[in-house]
């Protein structure tokens, strides 16, 4: 999804990218949400929505009935969705986008992102940071207090009291109450972000520009930003961090040589990071990485005035 109406599409999580034929070669688009493997819409400028139920392989226009851009969608099934945009726009639908719906919103502020827990609580993001909420399906949308004016670009939830937002300048906030109360956090950028996802309520993952990718795997507790070196190591390293001990952030570098016959491939690796009492705080690394040397920046949130340390290397595990 984006400039001139592209839209990709994977099968195998990520491995290749498949173009697909929006319909529109003219237009950037916006906001996907999908709900099963089939059913997907996009949403784009001019009030461009586009739903397909085939996975893609065909995406037809709907209207819409407004001529602003579309920032935001989010289907909590395949009949029940919600679009967003400028001027406090909310459309609504229960029918698959055969029809749009206008709702109130209460805000005349831009509008960037939307996202339901079912077809009655809702959370719409917006400039200034704006939070609007809903408990009625949209009927009502009450103002949040966010506590910034930074534009609020993302957001995703883990159930209808916890939730995340993100935006410009690396804003990542959280609420474990529904928004009664928004707290910042750590997120270690200043970059602006323009997305979030939860799968539960510790993993997350925040993007944004320039290639920012921030991972939580504590509930927001701590960030961690992945960066890869353009250098190839030949040998397996683990460096001393620095600052150690944290305070409140830290950076860490790591090396995955090649296979041992010297072939290219994937190794896995695990990077864990433990506090003087043993408790595990953070995992920064759990995955199968490629040869290549990485720095990892951790941001430590809450624990910043606890001493934190990486450890040794008998915590850092690779396995062919």
């Amino acid at each position: 999804m984006g400039r001139y109406g592209k839209i990709l599409r994977t099968t195998n999580g990520g491995t290749s990218w498949i173009a697909q034929t929006s319909g529109t070669t003219t237009y950037s688009l916006y906001g996907v949400s999908f709900t099963d493997a089939n059913t997907g819409t996009v949403v784009g400028p001019m009030g461009i929505i586009l739903r397909t139920t085939n996975g893609g392989a065909n995406w037809i226009a709907q209207t819409s009935g407004t001529m602003y851009p579309l920032y935001g969608v989010y289907f909590t099934d395949s009949n029940t969705g919600n679009a967003v945009g400028p001027m406090g726009t909310i459309l609504r639908t229960t029918n698959g986008g055969a029809n749009w719906i206008a709702q109130t919103s209460g805000t005349a502020l831009d509008l960037r992102d939307v996202s339901f827990t079912d077809e009655n609580i809702g959370t719409v993001v917006g400039e200034y940071g704006v939070i609007l909420r809903t408990t009625n399906g949209g009927a009502n949308w009450i103002a949040q207090t966010s506590g910034t004016t930074n534009i609020l670009r993302g957001v995703s939830f883990t159930d209808e009291n916890k939730w995340t937002a993100v935006g410009e300048s690396g804003t990542i906030l959280n609420t474990t109450d529904g928004g009664a109360n928004w707290i910042t956090q750590a997120s270690g950028t200043t970059k602006h972000l323009f997305g979030v996802s939860f799968t539960d309520a510790n993993n997350g993952t925040a993007v944004g520009e320039m290639g920012t990718i921030l991972r939580t795997t504590n509930g927001g507790v701590t960030f961690v930003e992945e960066e890869l070196i353009d250098e190839m190591p030949t040998e397996f390293l683990l460096s001393q961090n620095y600052p150690n001990p944290f305070n409140p952030s830290t950076s860490i570098q790591y090396a995955i040589s090649s296979l041992p016959d010297g072939k290219a491939g994937r190794q896995f690796v695990s990077l864990k990071v433990y506090d003087l009492l043993g408790r595990e705080i953070a995992t920064l690394v759990n995955e199968e990485k490629p040869a290549g040397s990485y720095e990892v920046n951790m941001v430590c949130g809450k624990y910043s005035e606890r001493s934190l340390f990486l450890s040794t290397a008998s915590r850092f595990i690779f396995r062919n």
